[in-house]
């Protein structure tokens, strides 16, 4: 790995592994879900205006803009409010590590959608993973009880996976019809932020922005480097070393989460805990060497 491909390899990895921390400040006076209408509709619109200024293309039929309609449903929309109603009751490291099982939702998916054959390797990676997550929570299932924040908090996580998933799948998709990247996403940001904004108005949430420093400064880092240059960033670097191994990424970022959640959150280590840890990635580790994986993470 050459000095500028470490770079275009570390950038995307600090600003995503900061970015569930950050979060954070997004949680208070304004509703989970009309935070994440204002990232990605903010976001968008930033992605549209580069759009113009750069000339690209932004005519497609109606059958390209179902698909962005769909990608920013589930990746822009429905995945992050999960992330955000569960990072109200989680630290935000854990819920980092947690969403590292999309790797394995990923290949799934994949199988089921896609018709893509999966590897015994997956599925032992898989069970891995699930043992490795019932480790690291190992204090809350022996003291369950109905009604839990923390097993809501889980199922939260849990749909926030199968969303991100299936906007992983539907992007895989998309790329096959030789959709381009940077305008699909750009629709589907506004695409997204525009559908949880009607879900706000259905649910009867108030509409609400926060003015003060730290929700303005988090939203701007949001927008800004969590979902315009990271995301860019990562095009590059999967553009030059691939999919299969520009995704390791999504390893590496969970553990600088956790280890920001450790100093400014106060996450507490415990031995089955770290176990569980280890179990989880090195599950995620023996799905990722299976070379059918860069079909659907190419998103």
């Amino acid at each position: 790995m050459n000095f500028r491909t470490f770079i275009l390899f570390l950038i995307p990895t600090l600003i995503w592994g900061s970015t569930w921390f950050v979060i954070k400040f997004q949680l208070g006076e304004v509703d989970p879900l009309v935070s994440v209408s204002w990232r990605f509709l903010l976001a968008g619109t930033l992605l549209m205006i580069y759009c113009k200024l750069k000339g690209l293309d932004l005519k497609f039929s109606i059958q390209e803009h179902g698909l962005m309609v769909l990608l920013g449903l589930t990746l822009f929309g429905l995945n992050y409010w999960m992330v955000y109603e569960a990072e109200l009751i989680l630290p935000s490291g854990l819920v980092a590590i947690l969403f590292s099982l999309i790797i394995i939702t990923n290949i799934f998916f994949n199988a089921v959608l896609l018709k893509g054959p999966v590897k015994k390797e997956v599925v032992f990676g898989a069970a891995l993973g699930i043992i490795g997550t019932a480790l690291m929570f190992s204090d809350d299932l022996a003291s369950f009880s109905v009604g839990d924040n923390t097993y809501f908090a889980l199922l939260l996580c849990l749909g926030g996976i199968i969303f991100a998933s299936l906007g992983n799948i539907t992007s895989a998709y998309k790329q096959r019809r030789k959709i381009p990247i940077i305008q699909a996403n750009a629709f589907a940001m506004i695409y997204g932020g525009s559908m949880m904004f009607l879900i706000v108005l259905l649910l009867g949430k108030p509409i609400s922005f926060d003015t003060s420093v730290s929700y303005i400064l988090s939203l701007g880092y949001l927008i800004i480097f969590g979902s315009i240059v990271a995301f860019s960033v990562y095009l590059k670097l999967l553009g030059e070393i691939g999919p299969d191994r520009s995704v390791y990424v999504a390893l590496i970022t969970p553990i600088i989460a956790l280890l920001i959640s450790t100093v400014f959150e106060g996450y507490q280590w415990k031995t089955l805990g770290i176990v569980g840890v280890i179990l989880l990635m090195f599950g995620n580790v023996l799905a990722l060497k299976n070379k059918l994986i860069k079909k659907q993470i190419e998103s």
